[in-house]
């Protein structure tokens, strides 16, 4: 830690804020979805996405990064995520196999996180360059999706490819986590 760093523990920054705004946004735009106001819910979703991009750039730019914002940052990407893609899955805007894969592929990396902790292996978290490109994915599927039903757009094509290409990527990036935990498995516990 620099001597102008925050306290690890330290809540209340900048880039928390918005974090907790982000994570706020999400039973909000889950009930727009359900109340089929779609083109505000991807107004919301938008600046939930543009604001995950902001709080990280914010908490290396003014040296605020905290142990909190490492743990509630992708806490409230995954809570956005799943969610709107459970909802939209149930309103039939997306297909409800890509919807399950999405949720199974983050039960299997907290269930590899969680069973590596048991058997002693203390591991830090770091994502993979394929898991930030299927969150990427995701998202520009998810809000082009939103876009799609909300406004009415006959961009069903388009639609198609990225579906197939965030399920692509998010088999890519499960598969990829399984072969570093296997790794960690095969090397001698600490």
């Amino acid at each position: 830690m620099t001597p102008d760093a925050p306290p690890a523990h330290l809540l209340l920054t900048l880039p928390n804020l918005i974090t907790l705004a982000r994570l706020a946004a999400v039973p909000a735009t889950i009930w727009l979805i359900l109340n089929q106001r779609l083109d505000i819910a991807f107004l919301l979703f938008v600046a939930a996405a543009v604001s995950d991009g902001l709080d990280g750039w914010l908490a290396r730019y003014t040296n605020a990064r905290t142990a909190i914002g490492a743990l509630l940052d992708p806490v409230a990407d995954k809570a956005l995520l799943v969610s709107v893609y459970v909802t939209l899955a149930a309103m039939g805007v997306l297909p409800d196999w890509l919807a399950i894969l999405v949720v199974f592929r983050d039960l299997v990396i907290v269930g590899g996180l969680l069973l590596l902790w048991m058997l002693g292996a203390r591991t830090a978290i770091r994502p993979l360059y394929v898991s930030k490109l299927n969150t990427a994915m995701q998202l520009v599927l998810a809000g082009f999706a939103l876009f799609h039903a909300g406004f009415g757009a006959e961009l069903r094509t388009t639609l198609l490819v990225l579906v197939w290409l965030t399920a692509a990527t998010t088999l890519w990036s499960g598969l990829a986590y399984v072969v570093v935990a296997g790794r960690r498995l095969k090397a001698p516990l600490p």
